[in-house]
């Protein structure tokens, strides 16, 4: 197959075009500088260079402003937001008016669009939460539906937090709970949805092969754990104890706004239209994916 990819240098990005490569896909990437290898946009900009984009089988679009470096200043949120919306906004329109678009158009979306939930379990056709991710979400899915319009089968794929020792979230945990200082955050009661690097991958393979899955698609393991028992299970991993915990509090004052909406926020997804598509996920539970990427 012949595939474009946006943020292919990024942790899914990279790892997603070692794998296409070597199963003999043929990928381009869409990048921001005219010294790079690939074709060039500006992801701010609508596209001009349209017939660049013509006759590819697929489009994966995963760029946008990480959410976790830094604090949420006004223009931090400006910038998560526009990066995520304008980009996909104007990369499907772009494939909307090709004489010969793509039959799949799969774009990066996130399960902070459910919000803070509790142990409420979460799947597809859920509605939306409250605040500033949920919002940033559902502007974000809704900015494909141009492509949707032209009859490009779209997915919008609702990440959790993706494991992985090259980058995310999983290096910023390592270091308390290595030096013995680590654990739960808040009340550890809240659920976290999560997801191995290596099902990331298998996940967008699956959904470019199977045309019956289109919409949102919640991209995480079976089985979301609490912070408590993912706190628990990472320091059984490194053989280290678990008994600092990071008070709420503690948790705003070092991080902001941030705080509530990534690490005390509560989100127990289902990966319902995955499961019934028939994915097989290589790392179901915690603890193995935790031994894959760390031991």
């Amino acid at each position: 197959m012949k595939i474009v990819i946006s943020g292919s240098s990024g942790l899914v990005g990279s790892a997603l075009v070692f794998n296409l490569i070597s199963d003999g896909h043929q990928v381009f990437r869409l990048v921001r500088s005219p010294e790079e290898d690939g074709i060039v946009w500006d992801p701010k900009q609508p596209i001009s260079d349209r017939k660049a984009l013509e006759d590819f089988d697929a489009v994966i679009h995963l760029a946008g402003e990480s959410i976790a470096e830094g604090r949420w200043t006004e223009q931090k949120k400006r910038e998560i937001r526009e990066s995520r919306v304008q980009s996909t906004r104007h990369l499907s329109e772009a494939l909307a008016s090709l004489n010969s678009p793509p039959k799949v158009f799969i774009c990066a979306s996130a399960s902070g669009y459910y919000g803070d939930r509790g142990d409420e379990i979460l799947r597809e056709e859920f509605p939306p939460g409250t605040g500033f991710l949920p919002d940033v979400c559902k502007e974000w899915e809704a900015a494909t539906q141009s492509a949707a319009d032209k009859g490009i089968r779209v997915l919008n794929l609702r990440f959790g937090i993706i494991l992985s020792q090259k980058g995310g979230a999983l290096p910023k945990m390592l270091t308390p709970f290595k030096l013995g200082v680590g654990g739960k955050i808040g009340s550890g009661r809240q659920y976290w949805s999560w997801i191995d690097l290596d099902d990331v991958v298998g996940v967008v393979e699956h959904c470019i092969s199977k045309d019956a899955l289109q919409g949102p698609v919640n991209t995480s393991t079976p089985n979301p754990v609490t912070n408590a028992e993912f706190t628990k299970t990472l320091a059984c991993v490194l053989k280290r104890p678990a008994i600092f915990p990071m008070p709420s509090f503690a948790a705003r004052a070092a991080f902001g706004e941030m705080a509530d909406a990534l690490l005390l926020s509560s989100c127990r997804m289902e990966p319902a239209k995955l499961i019934a598509s028939g994915y097989t996920f290589a790392y179901p539970d915690l603890e193995s994916s935790l031994r894959h990427q760390l031991t």
